[in-house]
């Protein structure tokens, strides 16, 4: 007889200690939410592709005690000290075969809860419509509806959990799309208060964009590796495409945006190099440069647009004419060395690098006129800095020291200043406040010692700044724009970011886009 190798003795042992009983204690107990396959129901998917930062230890004292401000009960008293640790094991297993989650159970999915054409046109509450703010609250999974003119919650929204993203605006501000961490995306009717339609369209979903006609939205997953089209209207899917390059590789979405020039959508993919566009209309996409021959590239609907790169964009900025990409990667040594580029989107070429230090986050860049020549800022998610990028020869004109690294960076058209947070380390409850003319930070706040404060956004006219203490005892700040003294605040149950209707639907060059 030929003595079994150990290591396959373990793997046997191993896959045997997950029997029938720990499945049957799975659906016992954890299935009616979580689905027997793991990949979520109403709550979210356990599998370790979903667990990016819970940790063993903490995912046994969630289904010891429970999660507060969800529906995650607790299950001290059911199971035992063992039960609940065989859960643990089990949930950090990975499936044994790739998740999928394919367009038979998008549309199984898909639930319309009140027809468009059945509600009226006019806004049961009075507001500036263009001046209304939806507050994400992560803290307990809802979004606050805010008039940006008194400062007063009209509605509080029950949410998916983990919204992830930002809200995205219809064009006239009546409607907002939500995702989820978990593939759902919503649809909101803000004149109704009444949500319109549910549709769940991945397992882990990054972001979504919608079309600048208002016809589409898309959105990007990391599980499965697809982007989703749906018909804005009422979410109805309308095609699921494979995240794939020609040699047969699959990517994560890192996010998609909307090029409404363009009338194209973009993704940023973070496993290959590759940027994709995909238009959203039958219609002829522009690319030509007078620095190249290109041939002009006729897209039908929703087909890909390739643009392939010697460093993939793990995250990228627009400037303002949506007519060159400025991107950067997660520095992975040789392979993907630290830096940014610039992307033409007539050539589809890059025209030039960026000397950037550590991981700028330049999805939350900003831009603005300065002297004769517009330039870009982005904050820094590894350093205490924020990079200054000219966009006539895209050189890096000046970096400004901070007290850390940080995640968002907003400001205004009428408002003489940027702000930038210190969202990660020591300093996370310190804000500073850069002048727009002479780049200096010329004052730095602390809302709220030893709590983050992160997020600022303005409104509609930028004569306030609201900002977010990001802690589940949290708070909105409203300061005076010009000022900078505190006007008032509204407690928040972990507000981590503020939409402004007008702001984010007219493309204000001081918030990202």
């Amino acid at each position: 007889m030929k003595l079994i190798p150990v290591f396959l003795l373990f793997l046997f042992l191993h896959i045997n200690a997950y029997s029938d009983s720990t499945q049957d204690l799975f659906n016992k107990h954890c299935a009616s939410c979580h689905g027997e396959d793991r990949l979520g129901l109403i709550g979210p998917p356990l599998i370790p592709q979903s667990f990016k930062r819970l940790k063993p230890k903490a995912a046994n004292l969630v289904i010891k005690n429970g999660r507060a401000a969800t529906q995650m009960p607790a299950f001290s008293e059911i199971l035992s000290t063992k039960e609940i640790q065989t859960l643990v094991d089990y949930i950090y297993i990975k499936p044994e075969q790739p998740p999928q989650w394919d367009m038979p159970a998008i549309v199984k999915s898909h639930k319309i809860l009140n027809a468009p054409d059945t509600l009226g046109n006019e806004p049961v509450f009075k507001a500036d419509l263009q001046n209304l703010f939806l507050v994400v609250e992560i803290g307990d999974h809802h979004v606050t509806l805010l008039n940006g003119d008194t400062f007063k919650p009209i509605f509080r929204l029950k949410t998916h959990n983990a919204l992830h993203g930002g809200p995205k605006y219809s064009k006239d501000g009546r409607y907002v799309y939500f995702a989820s961490r978990d593939g759902w995306i919503t649809k909101f009717d803000i004149y109704n208060l009444k949500v319109i339609a549910d549709i769940r369209v991945g397992i882990n979903t990054r972001n979504l964009a919608v079309s600048d006609d208002g016809q589409f939205i898309i959105a990007g997953n990391t599980l499965p590796h697809t982007a989703v089209i749906l018909k804005a209207h009422d979410l109805s899917p309308v095609k699921v495409i494979p995240v794939v390059n020609e040699a047969g590789e699959s990517s994560r979405v890192s996010a998609v945006y909307t090029a409404a020039p363009r009338q194209s959508f973009i993704l940023a993919l973070r496993d290959f190099p590759e940027v994709w566009e995909i238009p959203y209309v039958d219609k002829k996409i522009f690319v030509h440069d007078y620095r190249y021959e290109m041939p002009a590239y006729t897209g039908e609907p929703f087909s890909i647009r390739r643009i392939k790169l010697k460093n993939y964009l793990d995250d990228f900025f627009f400037d303002q004419d949506y007519s060159h990409i400025i991107g950067a990667a997660r520095p992975e040594g040789e392979r993907f060395p630290q830096g940014g580029q610039v992307i033409s989107m007539a050539s589809g070429r890059k025209i030039s690098d960026i000397d950037i230090p550590g991981m700028p986050h330049l999805s939350s860049g900003i831009s603005w006129k300065y002297k004769d020549t517009r330039i870009i800022a982005t904050p820094n998610i590894k350093e205490g800095i924020v990079s200054i990028i000219d966009t006539k020869d895209w050189k890096i004109i000046k970096r400004i020291k901070t007290k850390g690294p940080g995640f968002f960076m907003r400001s205004h058209e009428k408002s003489p200043y940027a702000w930038v947070d210190v969202f990660f380390g020591p300093h996370k409850d310190l804000v500073h406040i850069i002048d727009k003319k002479t780049l200096e930070i010329v004052k730095t706040l602390q809302p709220v010692p030893g709590k983050t404060a992160a997020h600022v956004e303005f409104t509609k006219d930028g004569r306030y700044a609201l900002l977010s203490i990001w802690e589940d005892d949290g708070a909105i700040i409203v300061y005076d724009a010009q000022t900078l003294e505190e006007v008032t605040r509204l407690a928040m149950k972990k507000p981590s970011g503020k939409y402004n209707v007008y702001n984010k639907t007219h493309l204000e060059e001081g918030t990202s886009h």
